[in-house]
């Protein structure tokens, strides 16, 4: 009877088990092609953000650096992106001159406008390291884009690179046409904290009843104050960003817990979304970030905005402006471009 009961307890422990270890391959992960950018990115010994003083946060390799890592690796040509002109410009603002970089597609203008507002939870990165997008988007929309630095926290804390954005939107508006750009074609567009940017000009320019853009690209956007939603559970531990990396910029940004509760920071409350610019908004599964630019997304079409949403699946925070590595990058840049070019085809 003994023997008998330790055989089915010993029966019931290896199910279990078995069970765990089945859940746990079942378990969705990364595309092979988005594993081999994160692991570059452990192999150049990245840290999480949330352990990291702000200096040390900003000198390590960046997510760009694996993808380039990877892309050189596989002896990935960097064409026929890198033929796109570029030229660095300083934006006047009352705060100080703002740098830009301008991406010049062949051809004769005047062309489309992209303004583009790069990610890095508004301490880190810069218009180096954000790359990768806004070229592709010169090319593939046969735009200008123009990539827009901005003050960065904790030395600039809330709401000082939401000023500099509009700042820089607006003098695009009123001075792209000396750059042979096209001022009645203006989008903008983002990643993560640029993505949050991107879509408060797009707002204020309703509310200000000046000059709207003709789009938004809203990509992986910071759009929510809660970090308790489905994607934040399910992706707490992820890389290259988790819940606590989250915290971590929301802590550098902001003087308090009580400030992100901002319309500015917590698009998903707003009830003043109708009319504003049609939006393109793409989320990564892998992402904190993922359900609250989905639910921006079903808030603009509840107020009747014009969205094409996408989740594309397999894929991390950042995957965007890896195109030339990481295939949905690929397929989502050219969901935007498409949206781009569509969009500036109409426009008058």
């Amino acid at each position: 009877m003994l023997n008998q009961l330790k055989i089915t307890l010993l029966a019931a422990a290896l199910a279990a088990s078995t069970c765990v270890a089945a859940s746990a391959q079942d378990a969705p992960k990364p595309t092979a092609e988005m594993q081999a950018v994160l692991d570059k990115l452990q192999a150049l010994n990245v840290k999480p953000f949330a352990t990291l003083t702000v200096p040390e946060a900003r000198t390590q390799a960046s997510a760009a650096d694996a993808a380039r890592a990877v892309q050189w690796d596989k002896r990935i040509s960097s064409n026929p992106e890198a033929q796109v002109t570029t030229k660095d410009i300083a934006i006047p603002s009352k705060a100080g001159a703002l740098a830009a970089r301008v991406y010049i597609p062949g051809g004769e203008g005047p062309f489309p406008v992209v303004v583009y507002y790069h990610g890095g939870g508004w301490v880190v990165a810069d218009i180096n390291v954000y790359d990768g997008a806004p070229r592709a988007l010169a090319l593939g929309a046969h735009a200008i884009v123009v990539s827009v630095e901005y003050r960065h926290a904790p030395e600039h804390k809330f709401p000082a690179a939401h000023e500099d954005a509009w700042t820089a939107y607006k003098w695009v508006v009123e001075n792209i046409h000396e750059l042979n750009g096209n001022a009645d074609k203006v989008a903008v567009a983002g990643e993560s904290a640029g993505g949050n940017l991107a879509a408060n000009v797009a707002l204020m320019a309703k509310e200000m009843k000046t000059k709207q853009p003709v789009r938004q690209v809203l990509v992986y956007p910071v759009a929510g104050n809660d970090m308790d939603t489905d994607s934040y559970k399910e992706n707490a531990d992820a890389k290259p960003l988790g819940k606590a990396d989250m915290e971590w910029f929301v802590k550098n940004t902001f003087t308090s817990m009580d400030k992100t509760s901002d319309k500015r920071l917590n698009l998903v409350g707003r009830d003043d979304l109708a009319g504003v610019a049609p939006a393109t908004v793409i989320t990564a599964q892998f992402d904190p970030l993922r359900s609250e630019g989905q639910a921006y997304a079903e808030k603009l079409k509840a107020a009747g905005v014009e969205v094409d949403a996408k989740t594309f699946d397999g894929v991390t925070h950042e995957f965007f402006g890896m195109a030339k590595v990481v295939p949905q990058a690929k397929q989502a840049m050219d969901m935007a471009i498409a949206d781009l070019t569509s969009t500036f085809d109409k426009a008058k």
